[in-house]
């Protein structure tokens, strides 16, 4: 299929950009795509293509904006039940680690989640899936965590892998039980800390391995908070994990700078996210590395918080910068990375052409899926856009709508 005479062909050639770099979206006007299969056969401007592969069937984007899926690098897909009763309470004053200590926060959803059926964890979270995909996401990382416990952890789990292989959204899992202390441990954290590392992480090892999965093992991550887990249990368990082979994400500087940054960056994380109250030097640190800093707007939005990721910061500091949902029940109940996009260039500063960039390239970095998602080149996976309108700075400057027209995925036009 030839997609053809695109107003604007954002293509983000070149990989992850970090730094001043990024924003790179390498258009071409009056662009076109050769797809084959479910892979990406050429790219270039209209005529040349045309004239290249007269027979093709084609698909005319005249007038639109063409560009790679969106990639949503941190959310909490997975849950049942919801909170809309906290929200209230915030609205009266309380703060989230108040509503937490008093056992609604992580550990409510926890209950409503041990709870639920495997059909009704299927059927709630295909339905936030789908609507993500309508709002442009091809891709999602998506974490257990709301079980707290073995055998719901590895539900969760599961049910993430059937609906990966359901599609249309491609699914990236994490594995989450250091979400939070759970209740029964309350009091007894180094205790859940090992229970995690000495029988939690072995047992996702072999449940992955029983299933005999020709990919690599989840992200193992880690709420490294003020009444969550603190920097040297965080340690423990990303040092228990990387030695068992998972690569490790990390939520980090959410309400409290503990270093855990620093402690990422150390051990090799493949990304920190929320990244809110980082300290300068860690920012620094992090500017030499290969770490993703993944910002997630929506959280302090949905706070009504006034203060976001440092992302001029990190660009000054030669940083990858990458944004994500953070969809979850809590604070962020958003499937719109389209939303995100819009607070990016808002709180945190970042162009229409950063923030694309975000959500797209460099959040494939946040995933390990760099090498064939997150831009339109020749060999990756043809995962496609086509906005309704012809200048993809409408991304940024309009809001609550959706400008996505199609969404092709693996080569596919997707129909609702």
């Amino acid at each position: 299929m030839l997609v053809h005479s695109a107003s604007q062909l954002l293509t983000l050639a070149g990989g992850a950009q970090r730094g001043k770099d990024l924003g790179r979206l390498g258009i071409i006007e009056n662009g076109a795509v050769l797809i084959c299969g479910e892979k990406i056969a050429a790219v270039g401007l209209t005529e040349d293509l045309l004239k290249r592969f007269p027979h093709e069937e084609r698909l005319d984007a005249s007038g639109k904006v063409v560009m790679p899926g969106l990639i949503d690098p941190h959310t909490h897909l997975i849950w049942a039940g919801d909170r809309a009763a906290e929200f209230e309470m915030r609205l009266q004053g309380k703060t989230y680690m108040e509503i937490m200590a008093a056992g609604g926060g992580i550990a409510s959803t926890m209950r409503a989640t041990r709870q639920a059926t495997v059909e009704e964890l299927l059927v709630q979270t295909r339905g936030r899936a789908r609507k993500m995909f309508r709002y442009g996401t091809t891709t999602a990382e998506a974490k257990t965590g709301y079980g707290l416990e073995l055998q719901s952890e590895l539900t969760q789990l599961d049910v993430l892998l059937q609906l990966d292989a359901e599609g249309p959204l491609e699914l990236v899992p994490t594995f989450l039980p250091a979400h939070a202390i759970p209740p029964e441990y309350a009091g007894r954290e180094d205790e859940y800390t090992r229970l995690i590392c000495d029988i939690m992480l072995p047992a996702a090892v072999e449940f992955w391995h029983n299933r005999g999965l020709k990919r690599p093992l989840p992200f193992v991550d880690v709420f490294c908070e003020k009444g969550a887990f603190s920097l040297e249990q965080t340690r423990s368990i990303m040092v228990a994990a990387k030695r068992l082979g998972f690569p490790l994400k990390v939520h980090v500087d959410e309400f409290e700078n503990l270093g855990g940054a620093a402690l990422a960056v150390e051990i090799g994380a493949v990304s920190i996210d929320h990244v809110v109250r980082t300290s300068r030097e860690e920012i620094l640190k992090l500017g030499g590395s290969q770490t993703v800093a993944v910002s997630l707007p929506c959280t302090p939005f949905g706070l009504a918080q006034l203060e976001y990721t440092p992302a001029r910061e990190i660009i000054a500091a030669d940083g990858y910068l990458a944004v994500a949902t953070d969809i979850n029940p809590g604070t962020a109940w958003c499937e719109n990375m389209q939303f995100v996009i819009a607070l990016a260039c808002r709180y945190l500063k970042l162009t229409p052409a950063q923030a694309v960039a975000a959500a797209t390239v460099n959040a494939a970095k946040a995933i390990r899926k760099e090498d064939s998602l997150g831009s339109l080149e020749e060999g990756k996976q043809a995962d496609l856009l086509i906005l309704s309108v012809s200048d993809y700075r409408h991304l940024g400057y309009r809001f609550g709508g959706n400008l996505v027209e199609t969404v092709i995925k693996k080569g596919s036009v997707v129909k609702e």
